[in-house]
């Protein structure tokens, strides 16, 4: 079998994994509904905390989570170490670009599922160890500070080019290679297209708060 079908193969099987609909499932579960029928609609772990409780959202965000490690921490070096391609990181990158994009437009689903934040969070557990525990702080200030999960998803991916360029020299370890450095560049791009609806209205400022977070809010 030739590379580039076993590659074909690699990244329909990380799509497919991507395009397990846990919200749907579990919506499905535990209360007998299409999970986007209700709430903002969206297939994902906020509004399955929203609806469905925390307990079947936790499950929800933990699965979605594993779809993005999964395809780039286990396959891809499966796959890179049998087959004569020059960059692994440009194969984990596509593995795990396609366990999003299964995400976000599941197969299972009508190609109707969630915005990719927690599968592309465990892509970037993959990816970006050192870096992404600072972008999940800044992802859990912002949403204390403000309520606003989807702003906070924006703000994370946008701080993820910046720290991937900072931190390395700071701590004394070597830069990110250009395929890693790159891909950083373009998150931030597809978080942003996932929460246009979500930024339209933050404009117009009925985006939906998690009160419950905004611990130093007055009551």
């Amino acid at each position: 079998m030739s590379d580039y079908i076993f590659l074909f193969l690699l990244l329909f099987l990380s799509y497919i994994i991507g395009s397990t609909p846990t919200s749907i499932i579990m919506g499905r579960i535990t209360r007998g509904i299409d999970i986007r029928e209700h709430g903002s609609g969206n297939a994902g772990g906020t509004n399955a905390f929203r609806i469905l409780g925390w307990k079947p959202a936790l499950v929800v965000v933990a699965v979605d989570v594993l779809k993005g490690w999964f395809p780039v921490a286990i396959l891809a070096p499966m796959f890179f170490e049998f087959q004569n391609i020059p960059d692994l990181g440009v194969v984990q990158i596509l593995c795990g670009f396609l366990a999003v994009l299964g995400h976000t437009y599941t197969i299972f689903g009508g190609f109707k599922g969630g915005k990719g934040v927690g599968t592309l969070g465990g892509m970037m557990i993959a990816l970006f160890p050192m870096v992404f525990p600072f972008c999940l702080a800044i992802a859990i200030i912002t949403i204390i500070l403000t309520g606003y999960v989807s702003l906070a998803s924006i703000i994370a991916s946008c701080s993820l080019p910046i720290l991937l360029l900072l931190l390395p020299p700071f701590l004394g370890l070597p830069p990110a290679s250009l395929s890693i450095m790159v891909f950083s560049l373009l998150v931030p791009w597809f978080i942003i297209f996932t929460h246009r609806s979500n930024i339209q209205r933050l404009r117009n400022g009925d985006e939906n708060q998690f009160e419950k977070a905004m611990i130093f809010k007055r009551k």
